[in-house]
């Protein structure tokens, strides 16, 4: 059994395995600033891509060099050579070396199934294979991490030959040796006994555990083999990666830092674990996985009254570690199944809740009622606060303006792009505005055009940005006739960073039009607040 504080090594495949995943499409820009953002994590090894596959993973290669990494060493990824071809002749070696990586990855068979019927050859010619790429690249100057494809399926159909192929890159000077489930659908018990099988084989060769998540355990067969004797775990960010994806990463190092004790990453960087996977989220157009374990923004959420109570009381009694070893942050949800103290604890401080029995359930009783109509507040800050004010009355809210009338018209010509005009009127103050803009679509129009009316009255709304839209159906049942929910996730650019708001109706436009108006009197409402302050 491994000793507590070993040193696992992180080896990151996000840019080469990870590229692979079905609507992920990485520029060259994107990969360099995802290296950089994993070399501040504290990863040893970032694969950076194929150089002989496209010019986007060469370009990679070339610009990497100048970045100035501190920490991980880049690897290139390419296969062992062609049958009947020598290593020196062969075209993928050739450009894998041209990277001009300090490592390389080469993958080669390790099922005999696809030494037959993939390669179309013999054992002894794989075995050549592996030899001579591996033996050819060490003799170049590179460290050489060996992929074992398929090992795991290979060593439970012909143990022997699996193994073989292990000694045969270990002999000619492979420095790790990655055992891989490729098919991902291995499960732990196995994987434990196939990184025995070659660890008691090959006692000195260090072993690495490349696992794919097709049957659900990418993470628990990663950590079975740490377990068994690897010293070197592979996966990627978000877990992203072909078909089901791979071992999330995030996952795998916060259990292997914070549940075993192994040293993983460097001093003091798993706190920035959540940054760097909502980093790449955000550089690959990913929406954040609301459940994902440690970095996900609902790892730590609470939503039912009795779990808000105690987590107030002591955070252990519903959370396994503290957020912040992580880098993340415990969020308490208000929704209909809240509590009075969920209330007082989502409450901004300024309305004194806190010992205000009659005001919580005041808001409560708010709060239920528009959910049973379809509303949700977990994510929408500025919706929430707007129905506290609300519900509170009092100087807590007061009207910016007495809306007429708002609408949308949609033009198109022939051979021309759809445009769209919001026009709204409204009154501020007694004075009329009656303004027109151009957008993109019926909500930026409106917002432009209640802000044109509002700007001279509160420049403010100015700092106010859209940054995501979403729509869902309420109650499908109904159809074409159902209710829908529009939540706005916005970023104010002068302090109140980022919140959400949230609308609903049968028409999408008003509840788009709800969801903007929240946004806005949150806002305005916030600095005038801090004005009268």
């Amino acid at each position: 059994m491994p000793s507590h504080g070993q040193r696992i090594e992180v080896y990151d495949t996000t840019l080469r395995d990870g590229a692979q995943t079905e609507g992920i499409s990485l520029s060259v820009e994107d990969k360099l600033a995802t290296a950089e953002a994993l070399d501040k994590l504290g990863v040893d090894y970032i694969e950076g891509g194929y150089p002989l596959s496209n010019p986007k993973d060469q370009a990679f290669f070339e610009q990497i060099r100048s970045r100035g990494l501190t920490h991980a060493k880049i690897v290139g990824f390419g296969m062992t050579r062609r049958k009947g071809v020598a290593a020196a002749e062969d075209a993928g070696l050739a450009a894998l070396l041209a990277a001009g990586t300090p490592v390389v990855a080469l993958v080669g068979k390790s099922w005999d199934l696809h030494v037959r019927e993939v390669l179309r050859t013999d054992a002894d010619e794989n075995l050549a294979m592996i030899a001579d790429s591996v033996r050819y690249c060490v003799d170049a100057g590179r460290e050489v991490v060996f992929d074992a494809e398929h090992f795991f399926d290979g060593w439970r159909a012909n143990p022997d030959y699996a193994i073989r192929t292990l000694r045969a890159a270990s002999e000619a000077g492979a420095s790790c040796l990655a055992l891989c489930d490729t098919n991902g659908g291995s499960l732990p018990e196995q994987i434990a006994e196939g990184v025995a099988a070659a660890r008691d084989a090959l006692p000195d060769a260090p072993l690495a555990i490349h696992c794919h998540d097709d049957a659900g355990v990418g993470v628990a067969n990663t950590l079975a083999a740490v377990r068994s004797g690897a010293v070197q775990v592979q996966g990627t960010l978000n877990g992203v990666g072909e078909r089901c994806g791979n071992a999330d990463l995030t996952a795998v190092v916060a259990n292997l830092a914070l549940k075993y004790g192994y040293d993983v990453l460097r001093a003091g960087t798993l706190e920035h674990l959540t940054e760097t996977n909502r980093y790449f989220c955000e550089l690959a157009n990913l929406n954040l996985r609301q459940n994902q374990p440690f970095v996900g923004p609902g790892a730590f959420a609470h939503k039912g009254g009795m779990h808000v109570h105690a987590v107030q009381q002591n955070a252990r009694t519903y959370e396994h570690i503290a957020p912040e070893q992580v880098g993340n942050t415990r969020r308490v949800l208000v929704s209909e199944l809240s509590g009075l103290s969920t209330i007082a604890a989502n409450a901004p401080a300024k309305f004194n809740l806190a010992e205000d029995k009659d005001a919580q359930r005041r808001v409560l009783d708010r709060l239920a009622e528009l959910e049973g109509d379809g509303w949700q507040f977990e994510a929408a800050e500025a919706s929430f606060e707007v129905l506290i004010r609300k519900t509170l009355g009092g100087t807590w809210y007061r009207p910016l303006w007495d809306l007429d009338h708002y609408r949308c018209v949609i033009f198109k010509h022939d051979g021309t792009e759809a445009g769209t005009e919001g026009i709204v009127k409204l009154r501020v103050d007694g004075e009329l505005g009656h303004t027109v803009a151009e957008g993109h679509g019926p909500v930026d129009s409106l917002h432009r055009a209640l802000c044109a009316a509002l700007r001279c009255h509160y420049p403010a709304v100015d700092a106010l940005h859209l940054v995501d839209y979403k729509v869902r159906v309420v109650n499908t049942a109904a159809e074409t006739a159902a209710k829908v929910r529009v939540m706005i996730d916005w970023h104010d650019e002068s302090g109140h960073g980022y919140f959400g708001s949230v609308g609903v109706s049968e028409n999408i436009i008003e509840a788009s039009w709800l969801a903007l108006v929240d946004a806005v009197e949150y806002k305005l409402l916030c600095e005038l607040d801090a004005e009268d302050a």
